[in-house]
């Protein structure tokens, strides 16, 4: 009687578990912290990976180029590690890229970023050729100047065909706020003791000097996680 009663119990708990939701894709899940910096993941992931990046920054074009995909692959999605985006901007044309890939919050700043990482030769190339020619920007005000930069390098065309309308990219361009802080998170950034520049990761509070490749992150994180 004790073997029927326990093969019944199986033979009914099976539809329930055939009907279980799917694990739950944490690589969906965004937030904002209060200094600002933008979070994907499962905010109680037991490791938190940190990395301080700049639009501008080549090396950090070619680790999200090699490095984002596996990584949100194998730790993100699963919920394994959450992935901070800390910014560390480098020049004007950086400040007025991250202003609108951030414009419209966490999310939409995940899918757009790697948009101007891929695509940042082009876009750079034209700030360069625009800087040689561009107008005395002494005594703009800095939505202004921004507005000026984001428009040489032809940031405003180049979003609109992602969803950023140029009513709103100029709203985030103007957004005191904001600028003021990002300035804040870029001057705690470039003040760190030993900070070698972008990108530069840390894995739950820890700096993981001479760590630029998803090879090399890929071990850190994976130690991490033992």
């Amino acid at each position: 009687m004790g073997r029927l009663m326990i093969a019944l119990a199986m033979l009914f708990a099976l539809p329930a578990m055939a009907s279980a939701a799917p694990t739950q894709d944490w690589s969906t899940v965004t937030t904002r912290k209060a200094d600002g910096a933008f979070v994907q993941g499962n905010p109680d992931a037991r490791v938190k990976l940190v990395e301080y990046l700049s639009l501008t920054c080549p090396h950090c074009a070619h680790f999200e180029e090699e490095g984002i995909a596996p990584l949100t692959a194998k730790y993100i999605r699963t919920g394994l590690v959450s992935y901070e985006v800390r910014h560390a901007l480098r020049d004007a044309f950086d400040f007025a890229a991250t202003l609108l890939t951030r414009c419209n919050g966490p999310s939409s700043f995940f899918a757009t970023a790697p948009i101007l990482f891929a695509q940042q030769d082009e876009w750079m190339a034209r700030a360069a050729q625009w800087s040689q020619t561009a107008p005395d920007a002494k005594g703009l005000p800095p939505d202004k100047l921004l507005t000026m930069v984001a428009k040489g390098a032809g940031l405003p065309e180049l979003l609109a065909s992602h969803g950023l309308t140029p009513a709103r990219a100029g709203e985030c361009l103007a957004n005191a706020g904001e600028r003021d802080q990002l300035t804040k998170m870029a001057s705690e950034a470039w003040k760190r003791p030993h900070f070698p520049g972008t990108p530069t990761f840390l894995i739950n509070g820890a700096q993981q000097d001479g760590v630029t490749t998803w090879a090399e992150l890929d071990k850190k994180l994976a130690a991490a996680l033992k």
